[in-house]
């Protein structure tokens, strides 16, 4: 068989491998996923001082509220798209081929779905990063319309995210990719998704940079005059986190403070991690016209479909 996406196997032996792989993967994705929803939203003794980071779950209980829906819109998000991925290869895997023209109809819009949530996770994450942004550096008057217009955040994710897939669908269409549906050619992929993937990536890298000096500076002060942190008569955001494990705050902060500082830095890291190898393969076939060797597509397929898991391990620890 032949295919247009050089990202599609030649061999339907390949094809039946990476369609189990993607299989496989899409389920674990699904599970992590469906637990971020589930501990955000029905299980709050799952919350750990991470949650609350990332979920603004603070002592004030406007800020917990908000937060937590958007963690919860990554989760559904990366749910809705595992889900996807696992209808196109488990057709595949039974040996219906979704590439027949016959199922034409059900291609386009399997790849609607996969464009429609791949991005949407993009401004999930960015989101995240903004609002926590927001809070912990004192951000009152934005911070303020974030809370007052929590819809408008949920409308923007899913409006865009929608827009640019029927965009894609009416102007350039959706193909066979290789387990599932998407555009077939790698340099629109390239342009219209991992271009802006790594423009977001880079904006909350810098959030997150600058999150990790406050909080460093932060544990730095504390741990050298704990006292005239404790009276500082305006705190900011940092410091009305429960950040203790323990009753006493005021003997341990520090020591959480500083392993925090460090954890903001994973989240910007293990996502750029996970699209290293979808870009660089983009980027190969794109430039030179030639099929990258299965087992780098497989490898490829994991990282775009083990999103979902990978955010339940970093969001949802």
């Amino acid at each position: 068989m032949e295919h247009a996406a050089l990202s599609a196997p030649v061999e339907m032996e390949s094809e039946e491998i990476l369609s189990r792989i993607i299989l496989v993967v899409s389920v674990a994705s699904m599970i992590g996923s469906g637990r971020i929803i589930i501990s955000f939203l029905f299980v709050p003794s799952l919350r750990t001082f991470r949650h609350q980071l990332i979920l603004g779950a603070v002592l004030h209980p406007d800020n917990a509220i908000w937060l937590p829906l958007m963690s919860s819109g990554l989760g559904i998000s990366e749910f809705l798209g595992a889900g996807n991925a696992v209808i196109s290869a488990s057709l595949n895997t039974l040996g219906i081929e979704i590439w027949d023209p016959s199922l034409k109809a059900f291609c386009s819009f399997n790849g609607l779905m996969v464009q429609t949530f791949v991005v949407q996770a993009d401004y999930w994450i960015l989101s995240i990063a903004i609002c926590t942004y927001l809070i912990l550096m004192d951000y009152a008057h934005a911070a303020s319309w974030v809370q007052s217009h929590r819809a408008a955040i949920w409308c923007m994710a899913w409006g865009l995210s929608i827009l640019w897939a029927v965009l894609g669908l009416v102007v350039v269409g959706y193909g066979y990719a290789g387990g599932w549906c998407w555009f077939t050619s790698d340099r629109v992929r390239l342009f219209v998704n991992f271009i802006p993937r790594w423009t977001i990536i880079l904006v909350i890298m810098g959030i997150y940079t600058r999150l990790c000096l406050l909080l460093y500076r932060s544990h730095k002060a504390i741990s050298s005059d704990h006292e005239l942190t404790l009276q500082t008569p305006h705190p900011h955001q940092w410091q009305l986190l429960d950040i203790s494990d323990g009753p006493s705050q005021s003997t341990h902060s520090s020591i959480p403070l500083r392993k925090v500082s460090l954890q903001m830095m994973v989240y910007p890291t293990v996502y750029a991690l996970v699209w290293i190898i979808p870009t660089s393969v983009r980027v190969y076939q794109g430039m030179t016209g030639k099929r990258a060797p299965l087992a780098l597509e497989i490898l490829e397929k994991i990282c775009i479909m083990s999103q979902g898991l990978v955010d339940a391990i970093i969001y949802g620890e």
